[in-house]
């Protein structure tokens, strides 16, 4: 719309109707509609042909003769559909950068120019200032160069200036690896942090073990904060790969000590620890022993065998010549003679006083190959932490389930392993000497008494010999080269039988029943006992809690749960036996306690988020898992995690199945070496689950 001004009296407003004639060959006709409003001494018109100023003012000096309509009228009409309408034309903006380019590309209203290694760019002082901080303050804040219309940029490389402009008038931007590096020292410049990002998200995806601790540098250089954390990330998951590199010689030792001290650092034995530092320090030891005291540290000397740390770390230079390390290890050393020695005290006393079969003596056999067993205060790396399966049990479709799921703590995801050779709910799940056992449950038929290993190291399950009993709701639990099957039920019965089966002799055989029939019966092992929590006993969910001595083959009653819990999930940590959900009865529980097996108590601890009935538990750095079970209505897929520290559950990675009466057990299995030998210090145990 265009304003035109003219004399004249009136003060009502007008609308005027006022068609712009043409000629042809008929005569004159009407080529453009327009209309006009006549306001105090202002005609305003709907179109800005300046050929028209005389057909306005004619109009005008016509207007008692033009048939018009008053503007109050007018608006009344309008009132009548909406007073207003917003409107907002999305693509606007872009077409007015499009039309900028153009004007720049013509060299067109350009009021700046950039002269880079000496190459001239033309641009727009208030489109450069619109985009980058940098400009901004130069074109505002009464710089020089302010009013200059040549501006010289020193020391930036014209190619790279040359994308960033472009990309100010385009919004876009090709990134390759033969610019990146000069796009972000530009951007950082600049100060366009959007290019910054989007050139450390382009480096992130090409990092490698060859050039990653160089990236690392590249990023702290320019304050690349995506880019460091996952080149950080990138050197943890592949430090085995990257402490063998040509960089690893000239990492920092800040940067080298923030990654031996990741809980997630990468490694097959911590042993591997030690040894990249010594690698580090001798590659320059003068300028580098004195930092060998703080980054023996990093060492987490609990998770390395016995004969390595004595024979190897203990008589090694660096270790003998500084004071600090000397007392570092003899700490290590007597915490863990310690340990050694109260297991081996207690099995002496039992061993003074009676006399045992060479098989049940075998089976309480606690000192290992392996040093040693971990204190509560105790950092684990999440590496050689082991592994939380999941097999079996059921879910939505009703079915049982022979599919395994396996828990990668430094990733927080669940992945598929092998299927079982049976479909099996309300399994027992365990693992000794790095395998996992799969005993007794229910195939959808029939009851089972059959059992199979998991074997990681050629990852394929095979049969090992049939229980004496086919049961479902069954718990076991492993001591020393022994598997211990409990209670359990079937279609009639709820047992309280108790089948041990020999690991080298694949045999089961009968020890001393339980004092009452448990059918999803929760077990572990703490201390020199196998606990027996729970259950059902064919009437009713069970408070009922007693404990096994394989030495003397005699169960023994302990204090009551808080609780009746039937399927619950129990396991072992620090010292404490954990009770996790269950049913009390029909009921999902979502409660929660421990047992102080010195004090002979029960505490109750806090609730899940959910109610859990047929949970599966285990234990993993230092926090205890729940995983899947039934909540009363539907069947769960999701797992949550309690901290010990804070008495509080927060959530962890769900299972891809949802899952109730699923077997569960910790291995000692490493992280992308299922094949690799373990120790035979490993002791898992998952609950049964009672039938849902």
């Amino acid at each position: 719309m265009i304003q035109w001004g003219f004399g004249g009296e009136s003060t009502t407003p007008y609308i005027y109707h006022m068609p712009v004639y043409g000629k042809g060959l008929f005569g004159s006709f009407p080529t453009v509609q327009r209309f006009g409003v006549e306001y105090g001494e202002t005609l305003f018109t709907t179109d800005g042909l300046p050929e028209t100023r005389g057909l306005v003012k004619r109009v005008a000096d016509q207007k008692k003769t033009t048939k018009s309509v008053p503007f109050d009228e007018f608006e009344l009409v309008s009132n009548s559909v909406g007073s207003s309408v917003e409107y907002e034309n999305q693509k606007q903006s872009s077409e007015i950068m499009r039309q900028m380019q153009i004007l720049r590309e013509d060299e067109d209203l350009c009021d700046v120019e950039l002269l880079v290694e000496g190459t001239i760019i033309r641009a727009h002082r208030y489109i450069l200032a619109a985009a980058s901080p940098y400009f901004k303050a130069m074109f505002t804040n009464r710089m020089v160069e302010m009013k200059k219309v040549k501006i010289t940029l020193e020391e930036l490389p014209l190619e790279s200036m040359q994308i960033i402009v472009n990309y100010i008038y385009t919004d876009k931007i090709s990134i390759t690896v033969a610019n990146v590096h000069e796009l972000i020292f530009t951007a950082t410049i600049l100060q366009m942090d959007v290019i910054i990002g989007a050139c450390q998200e382009f480096l992130t995806t090409k990092i490698t073990s060859h050039n990653c601790l160089a990236l690392h540098q590249f990023a702290e250089t320019y304050n690349c904060s995506t880019l460091k954390s996952s080149t950080d990330d990138f050197a943890a998951e592949q430090f085995g790969c990257i402490r063998r590199s040509t960089d690893f010689r000239n990492i920092s030792f800040q940067h080298l000590k923030r990654l031996l001290n990741r809980s997630d650092l990468n490694v097959t034995e911590e042993q591997e620890v030690f040894e990249s530092i010594v690698y580090w320090v001798e590659t320059e030891p003068d300028e580098r022993v004195h930092h060998f005291p703080d980054l023996f540290e990093t060492i987490r000397l609990h998770l390395i065998e016995w004969d390595y740390l004595c024979d190897v770390i203990k008589t090694h230079k660096y270790v003998k010549e500084s004071r600090e390390c000397r007392d570092i290890i003899s700490t290590a050393l007597f915490d863990a003679l310690g340990r050694q020695k109260t297991k081996s005290r207690s099995q002496e006393n039992h061993e003074t006083t009676l006399e045992y079969s060479a098989n049940m003596t075998e089976s309480v056999q606690s000192l290992t190959t392996t040093f040693p067993v971990l204190g509560p205060k105790s950092k684990m790396r999440k590496s050689i932490a082991g592994i939380i399966f999941c097999a079996g049990g059921r879910g939505t479709a009703g079915g049982p389930y022979s599919s395994v799921e396996a828990y990668d703590w430094r990733k927080n995801l669940w992945f598929a392993v092998p299927d079982m050779m049976s479909q099996r709910r309300h399994v027992g799940v365990v693992s000794a000497n790095g395998n996992l056992y799969a005993i007794g449950g229910h195939d959808g038929t029939a009851h089972l008494a059959s059992a199979e290993v998991f074997e990681p190291s050629i990852k394929l399950w095979k049969r090992i010999a049939s229980m004496k009993t086919a049961r479902r709701g069954i718990a076991v639990a492993s001591m020393g080269n022994a598997i211990y099957a409990v209670g359990g039920l079937d279609d009639t019965t709820c047992y309280k039988t108790v089948e041990r089966y020999n690991i080298e002799s694949d045999e089961w055989s009968l020890v001393a029943d339980m004092g009452v029939q448990r059918g999803g019966v929760g077990v572990a092992v703490l201390q020199k006992y196998l606990f027996a929590i729970g259950g059902n006993d064919g009437i009713s969910s069970l408070d009922t809690c007693e404990r096994f001595d394989p030495l003397l083959d005699t169960w023994k009653k302990i204090a009551k749960m808080k609780n009746r819990r039937a399927g619950s999930g129990v396991c072992v940590l620090d010292g404490f036996l954990y009770a996790i959900g269950g049913f009390d009865d029909d009921a999902p529980l979502a409660t929660c306690e421990r047992y102080d097996a010195d004090a002979d108590k029960w505490q109750t601890l806090a609730k899940m988020s959910s109610p859990r009935g047929g949970v599966g538990v285990a234990a993993l750095g230092g926090m205890v898992y729940a995983i899947g079970g039934h909540d009363g209505s539907r069947y769960l897929n999701t797992v949550e995690c309690y901290d010990p520290a804070t008495n509080c559950w927060r959530a962890a990675a769900d299972i891809k199945e949802c899952r109730a009466g699923a077997g569960v057990a910790w291995a000692n299995v490493r992280m992308h070496q299922l094949g690799r030998t373990t120790s035979k210090c490993d002791s898992g145990c998952a609950p049964g689950a009672y039938c849902i």
